[in-house]
Protein backbone atom coordinates (compact mmCIF):
# COMPACT_ATOMS: atom_id res chain seq x y z
CA UNK A 1 0.00 0.00 0.00
CA UNK A 2 1.40 3.36 -1.04
CA UNK A 3 1.52 6.02 1.67
CA UNK A 4 1.91 9.04 -0.57
CA UNK A 5 0.16 12.19 -1.65
CA UNK A 6 1.49 12.08 -5.21
CA UNK A 7 -0.90 11.69 -8.09
CA UNK A 8 -0.46 9.35 -11.06
CA UNK A 9 3.05 9.48 -12.49
CA UNK A 10 3.81 12.11 -9.82
CA UNK A 11 2.02 14.71 -11.94
CA UNK A 12 0.69 16.56 -8.89
CA UNK A 13 3.19 19.06 -7.50
CA UNK A 14 2.65 19.59 -3.81
CA UNK A 15 3.06 23.09 -2.42
CA UNK A 16 2.21 24.94 0.77
CA UNK A 17 -0.44 26.86 -1.19
CA UNK A 18 -2.36 23.77 -2.30
CA UNK A 19 -1.34 20.89 0.00
CA UNK A 20 -1.22 22.19 3.58
CA UNK A 21 -1.05 18.71 5.08
CA UNK A 22 1.47 16.98 2.84
CA UNK A 23 3.74 19.52 1.14
CA UNK A 24 6.52 18.85 3.66
CA UNK A 25 6.63 15.09 2.97
CA UNK A 26 9.95 13.68 1.87
CA UNK A 27 10.11 11.81 -1.43
CA UNK A 28 11.86 8.89 0.26
CA UNK A 29 9.04 8.42 2.80
CA UNK A 30 11.29 9.05 5.80
CA UNK A 31 10.10 11.09 8.76
CA UNK A 32 10.56 14.86 8.79
CA UNK A 33 12.38 15.65 12.04
CA UNK A 34 12.58 18.98 13.86
CA UNK A 35 15.39 20.72 11.97
CA UNK A 36 13.91 19.93 8.57
CA UNK A 37 10.39 20.68 9.78
CA UNK A 38 11.43 24.13 11.01
CA UNK A 39 13.34 24.75 7.78
CA UNK A 40 10.02 24.13 6.01
CA UNK A 41 8.28 26.82 8.07
CA UNK A 42 7.37 24.43 10.85
CA UNK A 43 6.19 25.95 14.15
CA UNK A 44 5.82 29.37 12.48
CA UNK A 45 2.06 29.10 12.99
CA UNK A 46 2.57 28.24 16.65
CA UNK A 47 4.84 31.26 17.10
CA UNK A 48 2.20 33.46 15.46
CA UNK A 49 -0.56 32.03 17.67
CA UNK A 50 1.46 32.56 20.84
CA UNK A 51 2.74 36.03 19.95
CA UNK A 52 -0.19 37.66 18.16
CA UNK A 53 -3.43 35.86 19.01
CA UNK A 54 -5.57 35.51 22.09
CA UNK A 55 -7.04 32.10 22.85
CA UNK A 56 -10.53 33.16 21.76
CA UNK A 57 -9.11 34.53 18.50
CA UNK A 58 -7.65 31.12 17.66
CA UNK A 59 -10.98 29.42 18.37
CA UNK A 60 -12.85 31.94 16.22
CA UNK A 61 -10.38 31.58 13.35
CA UNK A 62 -10.80 27.80 13.29
CA UNK A 63 -14.56 28.23 13.46
CA UNK A 64 -14.59 30.78 10.62
CA UNK A 65 -12.42 28.50 8.47
CA UNK A 66 -15.12 25.83 8.58
CA UNK A 67 -12.78 23.07 9.73
CA UNK A 68 -14.72 19.89 10.50
CA UNK A 69 -13.65 16.71 12.23
CA UNK A 70 -11.74 14.37 9.93
CA UNK A 71 -12.35 11.19 11.93
CA UNK A 72 -15.66 10.42 10.22
CA UNK A 73 -18.32 12.30 12.17
CA UNK A 74 -17.59 15.68 10.57
CA UNK A 75 -18.58 17.86 13.56
CA UNK A 76 -17.42 21.50 13.24
CA UNK A 77 -14.14 21.78 15.14
CA UNK A 78 -14.50 25.41 16.18
CA UNK A 79 -17.98 24.73 17.56
CA UNK A 80 -16.59 21.79 19.55
CA UNK A 81 -13.82 23.97 20.91
CA UNK A 82 -16.39 26.59 21.88
CA UNK A 83 -18.07 24.09 24.20
CA UNK A 84 -15.08 24.13 26.54
CA UNK A 85 -15.82 26.17 29.71
CA UNK A 86 -14.96 29.86 29.74
CA UNK A 87 -14.42 29.90 33.51
CA UNK A 88 -10.75 30.76 34.03
CA UNK A 89 -10.81 29.20 37.50
CA UNK A 90 -10.99 25.74 35.90
CA UNK A 91 -7.25 25.36 35.42
CA UNK A 92 -7.12 21.60 34.75
CA UNK A 93 -8.20 20.80 31.21
CA UNK A 94 -7.13 18.13 28.76
CA UNK A 95 -6.64 17.84 25.00
CA UNK A 96 -6.86 14.33 23.57
CA UNK A 97 -5.81 13.32 20.10
CA UNK A 98 -7.82 10.35 18.86
CA UNK A 99 -5.18 8.32 17.00
CA UNK A 100 -6.90 4.95 17.50
CA UNK A 101 -7.23 4.43 13.76
CA UNK A 102 -8.93 1.02 13.61
CA UNK A 103 -11.49 1.65 10.87
CA UNK A 104 -10.91 -1.06 8.25
CA UNK A 105 -9.48 0.28 4.97
CA UNK A 106 -8.27 3.48 6.67
CA UNK A 107 -4.62 4.46 7.16
CA UNK A 108 -4.49 8.25 6.71
CA UNK A 109 -3.54 9.16 10.29
CA UNK A 110 -0.77 6.58 10.25
CA UNK A 111 0.93 8.39 7.37
CA UNK A 112 0.78 11.76 9.15
CA UNK A 113 2.13 10.39 12.43
CA UNK A 114 4.90 8.33 10.86
CA UNK A 115 6.14 10.92 8.37
CA UNK A 116 5.08 14.30 9.83
CA UNK A 117 4.99 13.84 13.63
CA UNK A 118 5.84 17.49 14.28
CA UNK A 119 2.83 18.66 12.26
CA UNK A 120 0.58 16.87 14.74
CA UNK A 121 2.52 18.23 17.71
CA UNK A 122 2.29 21.78 16.35
CA UNK A 123 -1.44 21.36 15.76
CA UNK A 124 -1.90 20.14 19.33
CA UNK A 125 0.26 22.97 20.72
CA UNK A 126 -1.85 25.65 19.01
CA UNK A 127 -5.05 23.87 20.00
CA UNK A 128 -3.89 23.63 23.61
CA UNK A 129 -3.22 27.35 23.61
CA UNK A 130 -6.73 28.01 22.28
CA UNK A 131 -8.40 25.66 24.77
CA UNK A 132 -6.15 26.54 27.73
CA UNK A 133 -5.32 22.90 28.32
CA UNK A 134 -2.19 22.16 30.29
CA UNK A 135 -1.77 18.51 29.30
CA UNK A 136 -2.36 16.52 26.14
CA UNK A 137 -2.43 12.84 25.21
CA UNK A 138 -2.07 11.16 21.85
CA UNK A 139 -4.16 8.00 22.25
CA UNK A 140 -2.51 5.76 19.69
CA UNK A 141 -3.56 2.44 18.24
CA UNK A 142 -1.25 -0.11 19.86
CA UNK A 143 -0.32 -1.76 16.57
CA UNK A 144 1.14 1.50 15.22
CA UNK A 145 4.59 0.83 16.64
CA UNK A 146 6.46 2.96 14.07
CA UNK A 147 4.14 5.90 14.71
CA UNK A 148 4.66 5.51 18.47
CA UNK A 149 8.43 5.53 18.05
CA UNK A 150 8.40 8.57 15.78
CA UNK A 151 5.95 10.53 17.92
CA UNK A 152 7.94 9.90 21.08
CA UNK A 153 11.13 11.07 19.38
CA UNK A 154 9.37 14.18 18.06
CA UNK A 155 7.99 14.98 21.52
CA UNK A 156 11.50 14.82 22.98
CA UNK A 157 12.81 17.06 20.18
CA UNK A 158 10.06 19.60 20.85
CA UNK A 159 10.79 19.56 24.58
CA UNK A 160 14.49 20.15 23.99
CA UNK A 161 13.65 23.08 21.72
CA UNK A 162 11.36 24.70 24.30
CA UNK A 163 8.23 23.99 22.23
CA UNK A 164 6.72 21.75 24.91
CA UNK A 165 6.96 21.92 28.68
CA UNK A 166 7.04 25.07 30.79
CA UNK A 167 6.91 28.69 29.60
CA UNK A 168 6.60 27.78 25.93
CA UNK A 169 8.08 30.44 23.64
CA UNK A 170 8.37 32.74 26.66
CA UNK A 171 4.60 33.03 26.89
CA UNK A 172 4.15 31.70 30.41
CA UNK A 173 1.99 28.91 28.96
CA UNK A 174 2.76 25.32 30.01
CA UNK A 175 1.80 22.24 28.02
CA UNK A 176 2.89 18.64 28.49
CA UNK A 177 2.27 16.02 25.80
CA UNK A 178 2.29 12.25 26.19
CA UNK A 179 1.95 9.35 23.74
CA UNK A 180 -0.37 6.65 25.13
CA UNK A 181 -0.69 3.36 23.26
CA UNK A 182 -4.02 1.57 23.60
CA UNK A 183 -4.69 -2.11 24.15
CA UNK A 184 -6.44 -2.51 20.80
CA UNK A 185 -10.20 -2.03 20.64
CA UNK A 186 -12.16 -0.55 17.75
CA UNK A 187 -14.64 0.99 20.18
CA UNK A 188 -11.87 3.28 21.50
CA UNK A 189 -12.47 5.37 18.40
CA UNK A 190 -15.59 6.62 20.20
CA UNK A 191 -14.37 9.57 22.24
CA UNK A 192 -15.82 8.62 25.62
CA UNK A 193 -14.69 4.99 25.28
CA UNK A 194 -11.25 6.40 24.54
CA UNK A 195 -11.45 8.48 27.73
CA UNK A 196 -12.43 5.43 29.79
CA UNK A 197 -9.54 3.45 28.34
CA UNK A 198 -7.08 6.26 29.03
CA UNK A 199 -8.21 6.27 32.64
CA UNK A 200 -7.56 2.53 32.89
CA UNK A 201 -11.22 1.54 32.74
CA UNK A 202 -13.07 -0.79 30.42
CA UNK A 203 -13.48 0.85 27.01
CA UNK A 204 -17.24 1.37 27.16
CA UNK A 205 -18.82 4.55 25.79
CA UNK A 206 -20.23 6.92 28.39
CA UNK A 207 -23.67 8.41 28.53
CA UNK A 208 -23.88 11.88 26.96
CA UNK A 209 -24.65 14.38 28.38
CA UNK A 210 -22.48 15.28 30.16
CA UNK A 211 -20.19 15.76 27.19
CA UNK A 212 -16.41 15.58 27.54
CA UNK A 213 -16.14 19.37 27.30
CA UNK A 214 -17.82 19.47 30.71
CA UNK A 215 -16.84 16.13 32.25
CA UNK A 216 -14.02 14.30 30.49
CA UNK A 217 -10.72 12.81 31.59
CA UNK A 218 -10.74 12.33 35.36
CA UNK A 219 -13.85 14.48 35.52
CA UNK A 220 -12.20 17.54 33.97
CA UNK A 221 -13.07 19.48 30.79
CA UNK A 222 -11.66 17.64 27.80
CA UNK A 223 -11.57 18.15 24.05
CA UNK A 224 -11.05 15.16 21.74
CA UNK A 225 -9.97 15.68 18.12
CA UNK A 226 -8.78 13.40 15.33
CA UNK A 227 -5.17 13.40 14.07
CA UNK A 228 -5.96 14.85 10.64
CA UNK A 229 -8.22 17.48 12.21
CA UNK A 230 -5.42 18.77 14.46
CA UNK A 231 -2.93 18.70 11.58
CA UNK A 232 -5.08 21.24 9.70
CA UNK A 233 -4.80 23.83 12.47
CA UNK A 234 -1.27 25.19 11.74
CA UNK A 235 -2.05 26.04 8.10
CA UNK A 236 -5.29 27.79 9.05
CA UNK A 237 -3.49 29.95 11.60
CA UNK A 238 -0.53 30.65 9.30
CA UNK A 239 -2.39 31.46 6.08
CA UNK A 240 -5.86 32.52 7.11
CA UNK A 241 -9.51 31.73 6.68
CA UNK A 242 -10.08 32.95 3.12
CA UNK A 243 -7.16 30.95 1.74
CA UNK A 244 -8.27 27.80 3.53
CA UNK A 245 -11.82 28.07 2.22
CA UNK A 246 -10.55 28.65 -1.32
CA UNK A 247 -8.93 25.20 -1.41
CA UNK A 248 -12.25 23.35 -1.76
CA UNK A 249 -13.90 22.75 -5.14
CA UNK A 250 -17.01 24.65 -6.16
CA UNK A 251 -20.13 23.01 -4.80
CA UNK A 252 -18.50 21.59 -1.69
CA UNK A 253 -19.94 22.60 1.66
CA UNK A 254 -16.80 21.34 3.42
CA UNK A 255 -13.73 23.54 3.42
CA UNK A 256 -10.05 22.82 2.82
CA UNK A 257 -8.44 19.59 1.70
CA UNK A 258 -8.87 15.98 2.80
CA UNK A 259 -6.67 12.93 2.79
CA UNK A 260 -8.49 10.53 0.47
CA UNK A 261 -7.57 7.15 -0.89
CA UNK A 262 -8.60 3.97 -2.65
CA UNK A 263 -7.82 0.37 -1.73
CA UNK A 264 -8.86 -2.91 -3.32
CA UNK A 265 -7.88 -4.31 -6.70
CA UNK A 266 -7.13 -0.93 -8.25
CA UNK A 267 -4.00 -0.26 -10.27
CA UNK A 268 -2.59 2.40 -7.96
CA UNK A 269 -3.89 1.97 -4.40
CA UNK A 270 -2.80 4.89 -2.28
CA UNK A 271 -3.46 8.06 -0.35
CA UNK A 272 -3.66 11.62 -1.67
CA UNK A 273 -4.39 15.06 -0.31
CA UNK A 274 -7.19 16.44 -2.47
CA UNK A 275 -9.63 19.34 -2.26
CA UNK A 276 -13.07 18.65 -0.87
CA UNK A 277 -15.51 18.41 -3.74
CA UNK A 278 -13.37 16.30 -6.07
CA UNK A 279 -15.52 13.60 -7.62
CA UNK A 280 -15.18 9.99 -6.60
CA UNK A 281 -14.66 9.18 -10.29
CA UNK A 282 -11.61 11.42 -10.43
CA UNK A 283 -10.26 9.79 -7.28
CA UNK A 284 -10.93 6.31 -8.67
CA UNK A 285 -9.83 6.78 -12.29
CA UNK A 286 -7.20 9.54 -12.29
CA UNK A 287 -5.50 8.75 -9.00
CA UNK A 288 -6.19 5.08 -8.25
CA UNK A 289 -5.93 4.25 -11.96
CA UNK A 290 -9.20 2.28 -12.16
CA UNK A 291 -9.45 -1.47 -11.73
CA UNK A 292 -6.59 -3.82 -12.46
CA UNK A 293 -6.72 -5.65 -15.76
CA UNK A 294 -9.20 -8.54 -15.64
CA UNK A 295 -11.33 -7.03 -12.89
CA UNK A 296 -14.47 -4.94 -13.03
CA UNK A 297 -15.76 -2.53 -10.38
CA UNK A 298 -18.79 -4.05 -8.70
CA UNK A 299 -19.33 -1.53 -5.92
CA UNK A 300 -17.37 0.70 -3.55
CA UNK A 301 -17.43 2.16 -0.06
CA UNK A 302 -16.57 5.86 0.27
CA UNK A 303 -14.93 5.94 3.68
CA UNK A 304 -14.27 2.78 5.67
CA UNK A 305 -16.11 -0.40 6.53
CA UNK A 306 -18.83 1.46 8.42
CA UNK A 307 -20.16 3.27 5.33
CA UNK A 308 -22.72 1.98 2.87
CA UNK A 309 -21.92 0.43 -0.48
CA UNK A 310 -22.38 2.45 -3.65
CA UNK A 311 -22.53 1.41 -7.30
CA UNK A 312 -20.26 2.46 -10.21
CA UNK A 313 -22.91 4.94 -11.35
CA UNK A 314 -22.45 6.80 -8.06
CA UNK A 315 -18.81 7.68 -8.86
CA UNK A 316 -19.84 11.12 -10.09
CA UNK A 317 -20.72 12.14 -6.50
CA UNK A 318 -18.54 14.83 -5.00
CA UNK A 319 -16.33 13.75 -2.13
CA UNK A 320 -17.63 15.80 0.76
CA UNK A 321 -20.18 14.95 3.44
CA UNK A 322 -23.20 16.40 1.66
CA UNK A 323 -22.13 15.08 -1.74
CA UNK A 324 -21.93 11.49 -0.54
CA UNK A 325 -25.13 11.90 1.48
CA UNK A 326 -26.95 12.69 -1.78
CA UNK A 327 -26.25 9.15 -3.02
CA UNK A 328 -27.35 7.52 0.21
CA UNK A 329 -24.48 7.05 2.64
CA UNK A 330 -21.72 8.84 4.58
CA UNK A 331 -18.28 9.99 3.52
CA UNK A 332 -16.73 8.60 6.69
CA UNK A 333 -12.94 8.75 6.65
CA UNK A 334 -12.75 9.45 2.92
CA UNK A 335 -10.64 6.37 2.16
CA UNK A 336 -12.65 4.33 -0.31
CA UNK A 337 -12.54 0.62 -1.05
CA UNK A 338 -13.22 -0.88 -4.46
CA UNK A 339 -15.01 -4.24 -4.54
CA UNK A 340 -14.35 -6.23 -7.70
CA UNK A 341 -16.74 -8.50 -9.57
CA UNK A 342 -15.16 -11.69 -8.19
CA UNK A 343 -16.31 -10.92 -4.63
CA UNK A 344 -19.42 -12.56 -3.19
CA UNK A 345 -21.25 -9.93 -1.18
CA UNK A 346 -22.58 -12.40 1.39
CA UNK A 347 -19.05 -13.52 2.24
CA UNK A 348 -17.81 -9.94 2.36
CA UNK A 349 -20.60 -8.89 4.71
CA UNK A 350 -20.12 -11.93 6.92
CA UNK A 351 -16.47 -10.96 7.32
CA UNK A 352 -17.36 -7.36 8.12
CA UNK A 353 -20.08 -8.20 10.60
CA UNK A 354 -17.80 -10.67 12.37
CA UNK A 355 -15.35 -7.83 12.91
CA UNK A 356 -18.00 -5.44 14.20
CA UNK A 357 -19.56 -8.09 16.45
CA UNK A 358 -16.18 -8.90 17.98
CA UNK A 359 -15.40 -5.22 18.58
CA UNK A 360 -18.71 -4.40 20.30
CA UNK A 361 -18.19 -3.36 23.91
CA UNK A 362 -21.23 -5.46 24.85
CA UNK A 363 -22.94 -2.74 26.86
CA UNK A 364 -26.29 -2.45 25.08
CA UNK A 365 -28.51 -5.34 24.00
CA UNK A 366 -29.16 -4.43 20.33
CA UNK A 367 -25.45 -4.31 19.57
CA UNK A 368 -24.34 -7.14 21.86
CA UNK A 369 -26.95 -9.61 20.60
CA UNK A 370 -27.95 -8.18 17.23
CA UNK A 371 -24.53 -8.20 15.57
CA UNK A 372 -23.76 -11.86 16.41
CA UNK A 373 -27.25 -12.73 15.17
CA UNK A 374 -26.48 -11.09 11.84
CA UNK A 375 -23.25 -13.08 11.63
CA UNK A 376 -25.11 -16.35 12.27
CA UNK A 377 -27.62 -15.61 9.52
CA UNK A 378 -24.93 -14.53 7.08
CA UNK A 379 -22.90 -17.67 7.74
CA UNK A 380 -25.95 -19.77 6.96
CA UNK A 381 -26.57 -17.88 3.73
CA UNK A 382 -22.88 -18.10 2.81
CA UNK A 383 -22.98 -21.88 3.22
CA UNK A 384 -26.23 -22.30 1.28
CA UNK A 385 -28.17 -23.19 4.43
CA UNK A 386 -30.30 -20.08 4.78
CA UNK A 387 -34.02 -20.19 5.44
CA UNK A 388 -36.88 -18.27 3.88
CA UNK A 389 -37.24 -15.11 5.95
CA UNK A 390 -33.54 -14.76 6.78
CA UNK A 391 -33.14 -11.74 4.53
CA UNK A 392 -36.15 -10.05 6.10
CA UNK A 393 -34.66 -10.78 9.52
CA UNK A 394 -31.39 -9.18 8.47
CA UNK A 395 -33.24 -6.10 7.23
CA UNK A 396 -35.10 -6.03 10.54
CA UNK A 397 -31.78 -6.01 12.36
CA UNK A 398 -30.62 -3.11 10.18
CA UNK A 399 -33.61 -1.17 11.47
CA UNK A 400 -33.30 -2.26 15.09
CA UNK A 401 -29.60 -1.34 15.19
CA UNK A 402 -29.95 1.93 13.29
CA UNK A 403 -29.22 5.49 14.43
CA UNK A 404 -30.79 6.35 17.77
CA UNK A 405 -31.52 2.72 18.66
CA UNK A 406 -28.24 1.93 20.45
CA UNK A 407 -26.05 3.49 23.12
CA UNK A 408 -23.40 4.72 20.68
CA UNK A 409 -22.80 4.81 16.93
CA UNK A 410 -20.99 1.47 16.70
CA UNK A 411 -23.99 -0.66 15.70
CA UNK A 412 -25.49 1.86 13.23
CA UNK A 413 -22.15 1.97 11.43
CA UNK A 414 -21.89 -1.81 11.50
CA UNK A 415 -25.25 -2.42 9.82
CA UNK A 416 -25.11 0.40 7.26
CA UNK A 417 -23.06 -1.66 4.77
CA UNK A 418 -25.32 -4.67 5.39
CA UNK A 419 -28.47 -2.76 4.50
CA UNK A 420 -26.93 -1.28 1.36
CA UNK A 421 -25.54 -4.66 0.23
CA UNK A 422 -28.98 -6.26 0.46
CA UNK A 423 -30.50 -3.28 -1.35
CA UNK A 424 -28.16 -3.54 -4.33
CA UNK A 425 -27.29 -7.25 -4.39
CA UNK A 426 -30.29 -9.07 -2.93
CA UNK A 427 -30.10 -11.97 -5.44
CA UNK A 428 -26.73 -12.96 -3.98
CA UNK A 429 -28.33 -13.25 -0.55
CA UNK A 430 -31.34 -15.12 -1.93
CA UNK A 431 -28.98 -17.62 -3.56
CA UNK A 432 -27.90 -18.70 -0.08
CA UNK A 433 -31.34 -20.04 0.86
CA UNK A 434 -31.27 -23.83 0.82
CA UNK A 435 -33.43 -25.34 -1.97
CA UNK A 436 -35.35 -27.48 0.52
CA UNK A 437 -36.21 -24.38 2.49
CA UNK A 438 -36.78 -21.87 -0.24
CA UNK A 439 -40.41 -22.81 -0.50
CA UNK A 440 -41.09 -22.62 3.24
CA UNK A 441 -43.71 -20.18 4.31
CA UNK A 442 -42.22 -16.96 5.59
CA UNK A 443 -44.02 -17.26 8.91
CA UNK A 444 -43.74 -15.09 11.98
CA UNK A 445 -42.94 -17.27 14.98
CA UNK A 446 -45.38 -16.72 17.83
CA UNK A 447 -45.38 -18.09 21.41
CA UNK A 448 -48.20 -20.48 20.41
CA UNK A 449 -46.11 -21.96 17.62
CA UNK A 450 -43.25 -22.84 19.99
CA UNK A 451 -45.53 -24.43 22.56
CA UNK A 452 -45.72 -21.55 25.03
Amino acid sequence: MTLTSFGPANRIQRSAETHPLTWRLRDDGEAVWLDEYQAKNGYAAARKAFADMAADDIVQTVKDAGLKGRGGAGFPTGVKWGLMPKDESINIRYLLCNADEMEPNTWKDRMLMEQLPHLLIEGMLISARALKTYRGYIFLRGEYTTAARHLNRAVEEAKAAGLLGNNILGSGFDFELFVHTGAGRYICGEETALINSLEGRRANPRSKPPFPAAVGVWGKPTCVNNVETLCNVPAIIADGVDWYKSLARDGSEDMGTKLMGFSGKVKNPGLWELPFGVTARELFEDYAGGMRDGYKLKCWQPGGAGTGFLLPEHLDAQMYAGGIAKVGTRMGTGLAMAVDDSVNMVSLLRNMEQFFARESCGFCTPCRDGLPWSVKLLMALENGQGQAGDIETLLGLVGFLGPGKTFCAHAPGAVEPLGSAIKYFRPEFEAGIAPTRAGDLNQVVTPTMVGA
